[in-house]
């Protein structure tokens, strides 16, 4: 009797857990458990995944999915797409639909599934697939399996377990095992096991059962915070055929140095030429930088190009200058590459580039960053660019890459470093005012607005519309007037200073209330909170303040000759752990009054029994922002 092959033997034992782990009642959507329904769009009925790592540069995926969608917000979850390239192969791939009694309405086999490129339109090449399912479901609810198996030959993506990575979706059963037969250890690191029901088999072998949807909740963490979630990594992996080392940061980023980023940086002698020429004289190495940087933004533009060893090799700094375009790994390689030329050290640096906050986790070195940016070491604080940018100040980085973990990769190793933090007291905005109003409520005014830090970054570019976008964008912003026209706009964008500069000449036939011989007048016009975070009866989440700031504003009212002040509101001082506000209004010669608001909102952690608090303060200043003056004529 011959002997079955150890590999036959494993696919036997796999498949017998994927067909005898789970009951037809998976299938029927009346037996999802009625504690998982309420919040949920839709619910993992079963999910198992296997990782089978057999060496430094093998690993078979099987992924099973049963998923109950009930409405077509739950679509998204079931999850029905495999990605592929020429170092991942997908050996099996199929779905099978149920309706809501279980019966089997459609199967849909590798072939039928939708074939395209992974990325979107703007990326000029990539060489990564994705196979995924475009189904139109008749009725709801329905019930959908999803089966694949994919052969991986570059093992530095290990995937990892995330059973409720969405809102919206419950999870009766899902399950992540990695079996190990090479001798490659295994790093894993876990987080939230402790506040959910998840019960560790083995030693990478989890099971979480009977989990319950999440509905978002203002100022939460992001959900990764908050869920369940193991992370992996093979010490040794391969990255499309090279082969790496990862115990710490240190030894990755010294694999990325050395494989991905050296021979990339010759660049041609007429850029050599440019560069020197254009700082010939200046000692100062920022200001050097600052010429560099203008040069590369000057002549290139961002494109995505997803060639190279698994996407994260750079374009060669010649072809760059060559082409004029790359992805940022190519711009960012190209500009490191410029400095080098005129004696400006500078890292190439891997980030997750979100308006959220995600850091790289300093304490588990594993494959991760979505983006790349240049670091400058500086004695006062390391400067950051945005080389894919080609209006961005120099060294400017707020909202997306700004108050992270990043990753510096140097020739002797990766370093984790903190990109810049923008504090509330360098994100203001100034708004400066001065309005005539007249005896039937109207008002014409020059409204001055400053923006700095990262308030700046909410305001620039709006140069760059056309006149009648920006005309609109005024109305909206200030939509607490009615009637309102706008006149003249000067828009001034000082990228050496960062300071960002618009002044708006603005009328209306009608803002104060006329009644009788009184006017009733509120005199924040140009700066006004209306809402108020939502109230929860049992908030769930802990919450935080991603970033602060201070406005201030100072507004002279220029009031009619013939009325005067009856009464108004007293002046208002607001403290609290997450901030301040306070207003003021006094008399000025010249019939005029000057309101005068300050308020600041200070980035925080907050624990949500804070979140009542929290919520009355932002009450009271939207009924300070209220305030009224009585005016009367005389």
């Amino acid at each position: 009797m011959s002997k079955i092959p150890s590999r036959v033997l494993c696919l036997l034992f796999l498949f017998q857990i994927f067909s005898f782990a789970q009951t037809d009642n998976d299938y029927i959507s009346s037996k999802t458990p009625f504690e998982l329904i309420p919040k949920a769009n839709a619910v993992v009925r079963y999910e198992k995944q296997v990782v089978e790592v057999s060496a430094y540069n093998r690993m078979h995926v099987t992924t099973k999915r049963v998923v109950t969608v009930f409405n077509k917000y739950g679509e998204r979850h079931h999850d029905a797409f495999e990605h592929y390239n020429n170092n991942i192969k997908i050996k099996d791939l199929e779905v099978r639909i149920f309706d809501a009694s279980g019966q089997e309405i459609k199967k849909v086999k590798s072939r039928d599934f939708n074939d395209e490129s992974a990325v979107s339109g703007g990326t000029l090449y990539s060489d990564f697939r994705v196979k995924y399912l475009d189904y139109t479901p008749v009725n709801y609810p329905y019930t959908i399996e999803f089966y694949s198996e994919v052969e991986q030959r570059s093992t530095a993506f290990v995937p990892e377990w995330n059973p409720i990575d969405s809102y919206y979706l419950s999870v009766q059963h899902s399950e992540y095992e990695l079996i190990n037969n090479s001798d490659v250890e295994i790093k894993a690191k876990s987080q939230n096991f402790e506040n959910f029901n998840v019960e560790t088999n083995g030693k990478h072998h989890v099971v979480a059962k009977n989990l319950k949807a999440i509905k978002p909740e203002e100022y939460s963490p992001n959900i990764s915070e908050m869920t369940p979630r193991l992370k992996l990594a093979l010490t040794q992996f391969d990255m499309e055929g090279v082969e790496g080392v990862n115990n710490t940061w240190e030894d990755f980023g010294k694999w990325m140095y050395n494989n991905l980023l050296m021979g990339t940086d010759e660049l041609p002698q007429t850029a050599i030429n440019d560069v020197k020429a254009l700082t010939e004289g200046v000692e100062d190495k920022l200001e050097r930088a600052k010429l560099v940087y203008k040069y590369m933004q000057d002549k290139t533009r961002y494109i995505s190009v997803q060639v190279g060893i698994g996407g994260w090799k750079p374009m060669l700094a010649n072809e760059v200058d060559r082409l004029g375009y790359a992805d940022c790994k190519g711009l960012t390689n190209y500009t490191k590459a410029l400095l080098e030329a005129v004696d400006v050290p500078s890292y190439y640096t891997v980030v997750y580039g979100d308006t959220d906050l995600k850091n790289i986790d300093k304490d588990f070195s594993v494959t991760e960053g979505n983006h790349v940016i240049l670091c400058l070491p500086n004695e006062e604080e390391n400067i950051f660019l945005e080389c894919t940018s080609q209006t961005n100040p120099f060294g400017f980085t707020a909202g997306f890459t700004d108050d992270r973990d990043v990753l510096l990769i140097t020739p002797e190793g990766g370093k984790i470093v903190h990109t810049k933090y923008y504090s509330e007291e360098e994100s203001k905005q100034l708004t400066d005012a001065l309005i005539n109003l007249n005896e039937n409520g109207g008002f014409t005014a020059e409204v001055k607005i400053e923006t700095t830090g990262y308030q700046y970054g909410l305001h620039e570019g709006l140069e760059n519309q056309n006149v009648r976008d920006q005309k609109m964008y005024y109305k909206n912003y200030w939509d607490n007037i009615n009637s309102l026209d706008i006149g003249e706009m000067i828009l001034e964008n000082d990228k050496e200073n960062i300071v960002y500069t618009e002044k708006i000449a603005v009328n209306a036939t009608s803002y104060a209330s006329k009644t009788g011989n009184r006017l009733i007048l509120q005199p924040n016009m140009f700066n006004k909170i209306s809402a108020v975070p939502p109230r929860y009866e049992n908030r769930q989440s802990d919450f935080k303040i991603t970033r602060g700031f201070t406005d201030i504003d100072e507004f002279i009212i220029k009031i009619p000759e013939n009325m005067k002040v009856e009464a108004m509101n007293d002046n208002e001082s607001i403290e609290t752990k997450f901030g301040s506000y306070s207003y003021n209004i006094e008399p000025l010669e010249g019939n005029k009054l000057k309101y005068s608001r300050k308020y600041i909102m200070k980035k925080g952690n907050y624990e949500k029994d804070d979140y009542m608090k929290f919520r009355e303060f932002n009450k009271k200043i939207v009924k300070a922002d209220n305030a009224k003056i009585v005016l009367i004529s005389i």
